[in-house]
């Protein structure tokens, strides 16, 4: 009856309800609300914002690279016709431009040199050579691209050289150029031919101690040595000429050209013939067929800056590029390079710029075309006349100037690039003095006439052969440790270890590459024997322990804690370092002779640099192994725990549990954290800057150096010229960098997707 009693009095009076509308809680709950949505869009404007980011930096990149491989620009100027050059001004047989495109230069038949204002075309000054009487001027030639340096050959069989220079000055700060004509090997002409005949060919090459004249006379040479010797007490200079002689040849001379070193002599004759003389030697090198083609003969040549490389134009449009090269066998000859087309029409006169390896080039008809020689580029070809005159380049190649007719054509050209193409970028180019087409990166050089190579090929390699080495040491060790501490070790000991390898992703990349570099590459090459006895041994000490600690009694193995078993591994690998290192000299001295390094240069001919991929392997392995082991280790550990269980329940064993459920399971991000692995190596600066010897060559040798686009770039971005071709290739290589790192990233996902579709039914 009481508990009858009790029940009805509590049915009377029910427990009091909780109030979940009063005022505090109504704000809080809104709070949340307003929390959660500034959240959501903090991160929404977040992610939006990095990808507008990676976005930009990927449009500004293509900004700065695309004028790289943007043509010429042609632009005419208005038409001059001077009074003078109307008037008795002789035939033009030569014309230049001054640096700043203000004061032109004309060399007439008649001796006579005029120069003009190429702003309006009016004669600012003429000066007649000193001629001998009844002389005329019968061929002139240049000095190599950038020379001032003018030979005259006269119908006396003698030879006037003379040079042309500008003065600038600024009175009343008004820049003012005066051109002057100097003789520096004097007024007098030098007697080449003894028989007085006209010179119908001349080439001139000198510097400050020797100076080579050569000439022709129908298919007669004439060549003369001038020695320049000071007296270092008097100042006086004395000049000791010799003759040079030289076999005869016997088609009709075309052209003459004198190698800078002075070491060869190119003549070409005949329809399309050349015969190298060497200087040194006296002799001929050789008799080389210029055109294959019967129907065809050359109709114009000229070298390119520097004098190694001559340019053959033919009577169809064709230019073709030769220069000296060695056989196997190591004898220098003739070599055909590369062939430009300019039209079909005969070219009559090719010019060559002053401060590249490029050149214009004037057919019959009028056309124009600009070409550069190494990137075997042909920028512009436009018709600039009616039919064929006299071509002028400026020094800085950015005018143009034609005479044809009585009249002064003017242009300005553009051509900020032209040593850029896809070609020079990742396909094998021959080079000036090489044997060979070669990949090759070498911005820059001591000489002036230094031809850019700027291929991106061998960076390229060196990024992929770094990051491969690096992730041949680092993938296989951060993925298994990852697995067993995952799975295997026991929670109290993998709270300890997880952490102490991700605290090495905070060491510094250039501490790691400092080490390396100063610490890691000279002892490895002092311990070869010993760092391969430890790369090898290792593996085996490891399984060692474990064959004989699983035949150890239950009774020993049961004091070790479950999961406890790795920490028995600490002694093993010590002891195993212990002896590989100290056993690495008597290897050395039983196997290599006492050294191992000169027997693998020596006996197996293999190069060895201190700083090589080994040594990048090493240290940027031990850099990228954090990275791979926290993304791996997560995604094992995140593997459900009921799909373990399941499969331990149906009899599998941990390993088959293991191999055939989890590691499933969670490929996908163990395939993230290499792909994210790999795109560190790939990107990596600091380490491959300072333990890889930055030597841009393309050898898989494990023992030899590499230079990566990362690092390329972080060396000489600082030198490079704002603006310059060498500049906008050095964000290429960024842009290579970015676009590789997308690409790799995007094939990751849709991967990752793909194995998470697959095994989501696990």
């Amino acid at each position: 009856m009481t508990d009858l009693a009790n029940s009805l009095t509590n049915s009377k009076n029910p427990p009091a309800r909780i109030d979940f509308n009063t005022p505090a809680l109504v704000r809080k709950r809104k709070m949340r609300a307003l929390k959660d949505r500034l959240t959501r869009w903090y991160v929404l404007v977040g992610g939006l914002a990095v990808l507008a980011a990676i976005t930009l930096i990927f449009f500004y990149l293509a900004y700065v690279v695309l004028p790289l491989f943007q043509g010429a620009e042609l632009t005419a100027r208005k038409v001059q016709s001077p009074a003078w050059l109307q008037q008795d001004a002789g035939k033009p047989l030569l014309l230049a431009l001054e640096e700043q495109n203000m004061v032109g230069m004309r060399v007439a038949n008649t001796g006579e040199v005029q120069f003009f204002s190429v702003k309006d075309g009016s004669l600012m000054k003429r000066q007649q050579l000193p001629l001998p009487g009844g002389v005329s001027v019968a061929s002139i030639g240049q000095d190599q691209p950038g020379s001032a340096l003018v030979v005259l050959g006269l119908s006396n069989g003698q030879a006037l050289i003379f040079q042309h220079s500008y003065k600038v000055t600024y009175p009343d700060n008004h820049k003012t150029i005066t051109p002057q004509v100097s003789f520096p090997y004097g007024e007098a002409p030098m007697a080449l031919d003894a028989q007085g005949r006209a010179l119908e060919h001349v080439a001139i090459n000198g510097n400050d101690e020797t100076l080579v004249l050569a000439a022709s006379t129908g298919s007669q040479l004439h060549v003369q040595q001038v020695v320049s010797e000071e007296n270092m007490l008097t100042g006086e200079t004395t000049q000791e000429q010799t003759s040079i002689d030289l076999p005869q040849i016997a088609e009709p001379i075309k052209a003459i050209y004198i190698d800078p070193r002075h070491q060869w002599l190119y003549v070409l004759n005949g329809r399309a013939h050349a015969d190298v003389f060497s200087l040194r030697e006296k002799s001929l090198n050789g008799r080389y067929k210029l055109l294959e083609d019967a129907s065809r003969e050359v109709t114009a040549s000229n070298t390119l800056l520097g004098g190694i490389s001559m340019m053959i134009g033919d009577s169809k449009g064709g230019i073709a590029q030769w220069f000296m090269a060695r056989d196997p066998d190591g004898s220098s000859r003739l070599k055909h390079i590369r062939d430009f087309q300019l039209g079909t029409d005969p070219v009559v006169q090719i010019t060559p710029e002053e401060r590249r390896k490029g050149f214009v080039a004037l057919d019959a008809s009028g056309h124009l075309g600009v070409f550069h020689s190494t990137a075997n580029r042909t920028l512009l070809v436009e018709p600039v006349t009616d039919g064929s005159g006299v071509l002028a380049l400026s020094p800085r190649a950015n005018k143009v100037l034609v005479e044809e007719g009585n009249q002064f054509l003017p242009f300005r050209l553009r051509n900020p690039h032209p040593e850029i193409s896809f070609s020079a970028l990742w396909s094998k180019v021959w080079y000036e003095s090489y044997d060979e087409p070669k990949y090759v990166w070498q911005s820059t050089a001591a000489n002036t006439d230094f031809e850019p190579k700027l291929s991106l090929a061998p960076l390229t390699f060196g990024t992929l052969k770094a990051a491969f080495y690096a992730m041949l040491l680092a993938a296989p060790l951060a993925i298994a440790a990852a697995i067993y501490t995952a799975y295997f070790m026991a929670p109290a000991m993998r709270r300890k270890v997880k952490p102490v390898i991700e605290l090495m992703e905070a060491l510094p990349t250039v501490i790691l590459g400092f080490f390396a570099g100063l610490f890691l590459a000279p002892y490895v090459e002092g311990h070869l024997p010993g760092i391969f006895s430890l790369l090898l041994l290792t593996p085996f000490g490891i399984l060692l322990a474990g064959f004989i600690w699983s035949r150890l009694p239950e009774s020993i193995r049961l004091r070790v804690p479950d999961g406890w078993e790795a920490a028995i591994l600490i002694p093993v690998v010590g002891g195993t370092a212990w002896l590989a290192l100290g056993m690495s000299p008597i290897l050395e001295s039983w196997f290599f002779g006492g050294d191992m390094r000169l027997w693998i240069s020596n006996d197996l001919g293999i190069t060895y640099d201190q700083r090589n991929a080994l040594i990048v392997g090493l240290a940027m392995g031990f850099a990228v192994i954090p990275n791979i082991f926290s993304i791996a280790e997560d995604a094992v550990f995140s593997v459900p725990r009921s799909l373990t269980y399941g499969s331990l329940a149906l009899g599998a064993t941990p390993w088959q549990t293991m191999t055939r459920v989890v590691l499933l399971t969670a490929s996908p991000g163990i395939f993230s954290a290499l792909m994210i692995g790999l795109g560190r190596a790939v990107g990596e600066t600091m380490i491959v800057l300072m333990a890889t010897g930055n030597t841009p060559v393309m050898e898989a040798n494990i023992f030899e150096g590499m230079r990566t686009l990362a690092a390329n770039v972080a060396v000489e971005m600082p030198e490079s010229e704002v603006g310059g071709s060498h500049y906008r290739v050095l964000f290429l290589s960024a842009l290579v960098l970015l676009t590789f790192t997308f690409i790799m990233n995007t094939l990751a996902e849709l991967i990752r997707q793909r194995l998470r579709k697959k095994y989501a039914s696990l």
